[in-house]
């Protein structure tokens, strides 16, 4: 397999590139605040359409088949049902994400990135017009579908930030994928909780036979958001990949697309899955642990999931901006692996409000440098005509495994009990800690290549 070839050298970016970095960032940032608008409404979403549709129905099925497997594994099974309710439908999500991401970066590498993100926020603004008129449990899954689908523009964005930064930016640039996707996932909730006091179907009772329902609002808010970030990039997003540096023909366009990429790509991607499916549990598990541990209820899981929000937010923004032109990529992204083991382990132990916000102190510090400095690497390591695809496949396992790690990690939870549940999850880390040592210094490969 070749080695990626040296991307020719770029002055630094213009007023185009400026503003083409402003559209993104805004994109991703008003993505993620669309996707996480929904997830303080998942247990009023589940008992509304249960008592419309009745227990024979999809919902009711579905929900009859989690309350089975919570039965036994907790004091109060209604509680985890619903708490697996919203983790189904954040996995079809992440499930459609897995899905696009290649199909969709791998588009954009030869029509470019400017139509593939307006088709996208597009049928990001379709699916959330179907939640507004969602009158069934059905239809609220077609919009999730549509939206997960469109969300694979994650790896377009990324794209279009590795177009428009050098090489020694690369961190950078994409350091701000992970600032926007923190102030999202801080909005977004916020938003979604004072929509939720807004009931339009009470308001315009005439509607409800289209589907109003009583979580329009906040589709409503989703959808708007989705329409003014379409008129935003179509006003100020300019081309970022020009014609003449286009894949010259389709490609692999999914998954098993990575197999035709270079070496360290793959090798980048492996660690990327592998990392997000310990991650990605901890972030599902840890309100069980807090309730456990420090008998939080949800006001104080709302300030610890603020507490990680606002470090990554800090990490990413200024930490990685700053060290990774010193201290290269690879030394990051390996700091940041090490950082989260330790987290893990610390989680394990800790009883105490301290021991628990230190141990995330640690996972939050190494998230935020784990994801920027992969995604940068991955670009690194790609020609200029396969950002998309390697990209799309990156993102892919990070889907793929968002939507298993929270599955594995419940599982363990409630199997071996909380801190063997996350000493196995260190023992998890190891593997990407392993694999990444492997990884070859971006700058000397582009040397061989230039050699």
């Amino acid at each position: 397999m070749s080695a990626p070839r040296e991307e020719p050298e770029r002055t630094d970016p213009g007023a185009a590139d400026r503003r083409g970095l402003r559209a993104v960032f805004l994109t991703i940032f008003l993505d993620i605040v669309g996707f996480s608008i929904v997830f303080p409404l998942f247990p009023s979403m589940l008992r509304h359409y249960l008592d419309r549709e009745g227990p024979e129905s999809l919902v009711g099925r579905l929900y009859a088949l989690l309350e089975s497997f919570a039965h036994g594994h907790d004091a109060d099974g209604r509680f985890l049902a619903t708490v697996l309710f919203g983790g189904v439908l954040g996995s079809l999500y992440a499930l459609l994400q897995f899905a696009a991401a290649p199909v969709l970066g791998r588009l954009s590498d030869r029509r470019g990135r400017r139509p593939v993100l307006l088709i996208t926020i597009a049928g990001h603004a379709l699916g959330y017009l179907l939640w507004v008129f969602a009158g069934s449990f059905a239809l609220l899954v077609a919009s999730r579908i549509v939206s997960g689908a469109m969300s694979g523009n994650i790896a377009v964005a990324s794209a279009a930030i590795a177009d428009t930064t050098t090489r020694e930016n690369r961190a950078r640039g994409m350091a701000l994928i992970g600032v926007a996707f923190g102030l999202g996932l801080i909005l977004g909730p916020a938003l979604g909780g004072l929509a939720a006091r807004v009931d339009l179907s009470a308001h315009a009772p005439s509607l409800v036979a289209l589907g109003l329902n009583p979580f329009s609002a906040a589709a409503a808010v989703a959808a708007l958001l989705s329409v003014a970030n379409l008129l935003r990039v179509a006003a100020s997003l300019p081309e970022t990949l020009p014609p003449e540096k286009r894949a010259p023909r389709a490609g692999a366009p999914t998954l098993g697309g990575i197999a035709s990429s270079p070496p360290e790509v793959r090798l980048v991607v492996a660690v990327n899955l592998l990392a997000t499916l310990a991650l990605g549990g901890l972030e599902f598990t840890l309100t069980f642990l807090a309730a456990e541990r420090l008998h939080y209820g949800p006001t104080q899981n709302i300030a610890l999931f603020l507490f990680i929000g606002v470090v990554l937010i800090l990490v990413q923004g200024l930490l990685v901006r700053r060290l990774a032109p010193r201290v290269g990529e690879r030394r990051l992204a390996l700091g940041g692996l090490a950082l989260t083991l330790g987290a893990f382990v610390g989680l394990a132990l800790a009883h105490s409000v301290l021991s628990v916000y230190s141990a995330l102190s640690f996972y939050a510090l190494g998230a935020g440098l784990i994801h920027p400095s992969l995604t940068a690497l991955v670009s690194l390591y790609s020609s200029e005509q396969e950002q998309g695809k390697n990209l799309g496949s990156f993102r892919a396992a990070a889907s793929i495994a968002r939507a298993g790690g929270p599955l594995i990690a419940a599982l363990s939870y409630w199997q071996i009990g909380s801190r063997d549940a996350y000493l196995l999850a260190a023992a998890m880390m190891l593997a990407p800690l392993l694999l990444g040592l492997r990884l070859p210094d971006p700058k000397h490969r582009a040397s061989e290549q230039a050699a």
